[in-house]
């Protein structure tokens, strides 16, 4: 198995070439202009054989996507932020027709205020739209993630799009080391794409997405949702055939030292690396704590993440999204509803908003308010970490970060 040195876009690259696509559309936006650039390299020099259709915008991208894949091919686009946002319609009538698209998202803010930079709240948004997300937290998860996802996606069972989410910059632009499979075992594991369910066929014409009755509407819908809880058991039948024939392991969490863990972070994306090195630090200092990625956030994985956090006593979820006018942002509220019942203590922690970045001394400063939890020193619901010491009036200069999280 080859190894090749790519950031995140370029292994989003590579992940689309070795499943052979049909026709690419997509539309140019920071971060992920990069793939739209490479793909069309990638076709022009005979390394993927598939139509690239040039468009004037992401909802036109989508809108020859879902026309594409009815067809009976696989179709590719990959997008971010606003352009998310401007899918958001054509979206919604991917997963309702049952396509089962696979879309590589590149986090980066929502406007306004404008920023090129990397949070969760472009896919947060999307959340509720009917795909299945999953969050690299390596450059070698945006490959296999993606691979994993067709197979997830394109199952009888599940027949649901998918959307492939890597950070901004921080994955997008950052060069690591990628197992490369070779292009047939690839092929070999997600196989030949299968029309199924609806397509357009000229010899059995059909209405695609015609006005649909009341009696009609609520059961479609239901049977959108069997289709995410199959999506669960599915995945961990593929992430272990995946692991079998290429020998990487995926999960649809990832624990870190939880087994006697006192306190913990819950994290997704780029920051789960940097969560589990002050989790060794902290350990190395006889403090009992750890770390939980999630990998798979829709459908979320309530099971899994009840098992490995309904023991320990206190618990701080780490958001790149702000949930606004909610109780607590997105991932705090999956977890809190997976543990519901049980004893844990569970704190909300936001920040990370448009790249900031989300150190070592971001956690440590997370970690010493859980233990101050636990020891009864403290308490608070949500907090926002490493805002200036002003937040309020940010045009007025002001001197050193916050010392402390702003309740």
């Amino acid at each position: 198995m080859p190894v090749k040195m790519l950031d995140g876009n370029g292994a989003a690259v590579e992940a689309v070439r070795l499943v052979r696509p049909g026709v690419i559309a997509a539309y140019p936006i920071t971060p992920q202009s990069s793939i739209a650039e490479h793909l069309a390299d990638e076709v022009a020099g005979g390394r993927i054989k598939a139509e690239y259709i040039r468009v004037e915008s992401e909802h036109s991208a989508m809108s020859v996507c879902l026309g594409a894949q009815l067809t009976g091919v696989r179709a590719v686009t990959a997008t971010s932020s606003v352009g998310l946002a401007l899918m958001h319609e054509v979206c919604g009538m991917t997963s309702g027709c049952r396509l089962p698209m696979v879309m590589h998202v590149v986090n980066r803010s929502l406007a306004a205020p404008w920023s090129l930079w990397c949070d969760h709240s472009d896919t947060m948004a999307e959340r509720d739209s009917g795909w299945l997300q999953f969050y690299a937290g390596t450059v070698q998860d945006v490959l296999d993630l993606y691979l994993a996802g067709i197979r997830i996606s394109e199952h009888p069972d599940v027949l649901t799009p998918s959307m492939i989410c890597q950070d901004g910059f921080f994955l997008s632009h950052s060069m690591q080391k990628v197992d490369v499979p070779e292009d047939s075992a690839t092929f070999g594991f997600v196989g030949q794409y299968r029309r199924q369910n609806m397509y357009l066929d000229p010899e059995d014409p059909i209405f695609v997405n015609d006005l649909t009755p009341t009696d009609d509407y609520g059961e479609m819908r239901y049977q959108q949702m069997v289709g995410f809880r199959n999506a669960a058991a599915v995945a961990e039948e593929v992430f272990a055939e995946f692991q079998r024939r290429f020998g990487r392991r995926l999960e649809t969490v990832r624990p870190y030292m939880l087994e006697d863990a006192e306190v913990a972070v819950v994290t997704m994306g780029s920051m789960s690396g940097t969560a589990r090195y002050v989790v060794d630090q902290l350990r190395a200092q006889g403090v009992r704590a750890g770390a939980l990625q999630i990998v798979m956030y829709r459908p979320f994985p309530a099971g899994a993440v009840a098992r490995v956090l309904g023991q320990i006593p206190v618990i701080g979820v780490v958001d790149r999204s702000a949930g606004l006018g909610a109780v607590c942002p997105p991932t705090c509220t999956e977890v809190a509803a997976a543990l519901r019942g049980k004893a844990n203590e569970i704190r909300s922690f936001i920040g990370g908003l448009a790249g900031r970045d989300i150190s070592n001394h971001s956690f440590e400063r997370i970690f010493a308010d859980l233990l101050a939890i636990r020891a009864g020193k403290r308490d608070t619901h949500c907090q926002w970490f490493d805002l200036r010491a002003n937040p309020m009036d940010i045009r007025v200069a002001s001197g050193e970060e916050d010392t402390e999280c702003i309740k």
